[in-house]
């Protein structure tokens, strides 16, 4: 008979295989979103699961699987919260500038908050395991912030001749070196709000002059 100051163990619920395979994405982009793709361990993620390293392995195949997993996942975050916005009161101008703030680092889902992930995949590109998702995922972004230039060209904010999906890869270009520039940039936290603004003055429409009215 069991000693009633004895503990019963307690019996964890057994996850679907739906539910394993969140909760190695959900561990796996806090990983790689901290330390990047060379530096994060699969072992990291293992441990924040609570399961060995075969089980990711099972689960995904390799680590550069796991990765471009996570990079779909980044996407469809994104894709997500863009689309949730146009029912806000915020301008697409308004957004694009929020997107590329440094201040926006930390905040969850955000593009800004995926800074590191973007920096990882811009150097895996050529990389035979995880460059056809880095490339996919960059593209699916891009196109995303192309959606909102044109939403700011429709509501005046943006020259109508500068071209949306140019301007989508070069606010994406920004957003994904700038742990480069944190690393390698003297002077980076006071010089990285310039940065963002010179990238967006270089397609918004100039300000009216002074006294001018519609």
């Amino acid at each position: 008979m069991q000693n009633a100051d004895q503990a019963v163990p307690v019996r964890r619920a057994r996850l679907t295989a739906d539910q394993r395979r969140e909760s190695i994405l959900k561990a796996a982009t806090e990983v790689f979103a901290e330390a990047g793709f060379r530096a994060g361990k699969v072992s990291d993620v293992a441990i924040r699961v609570g399961v060995t390293e075969p089980v990711i392995f099972q689960n995904f195949g390799s680590k550069a699987a796991l990765f471009a997993a996570v990079l779909d996942r980044v996407a469809n975050d994104i894709h997500a919260e863009l689309h949730a916005r146009p029912g806000h009161d915020d301008s697409a101008a308004s957004l694009l500038a929020q997107i590329l703030s440094p201040s926006r680092a930390g905040k969850p889902h955000a593009l800004g908050s995926h800074r590191v992930l973007f920096a990882a995949a811009a150097s895996l590109i050529a990389d035979p395991g995880a460059g056809e998702a880095a490339s996919r995922a960059a593209t699916v972004i891009a196109g995303h912030l192309a959606d909102l230039v044109r939403r700011a060209q429709a509501e005046g904010d943006i020259r109508d001749d500068a071209d949306p999906e140019a301007a989508a890869w070069l606010l994406l270009s920004v957003l994904s070196t700038r742990s480069f520039r944190a690393a390698s940039m003297p002077g980076a936290g006071r010089l990285e709000p310039g940065v963002a603004a010179l990238a967006l003055r270089a397609i918004a429409l100039p300000p009216a002059p002074a006294g001018h009215k519609d």
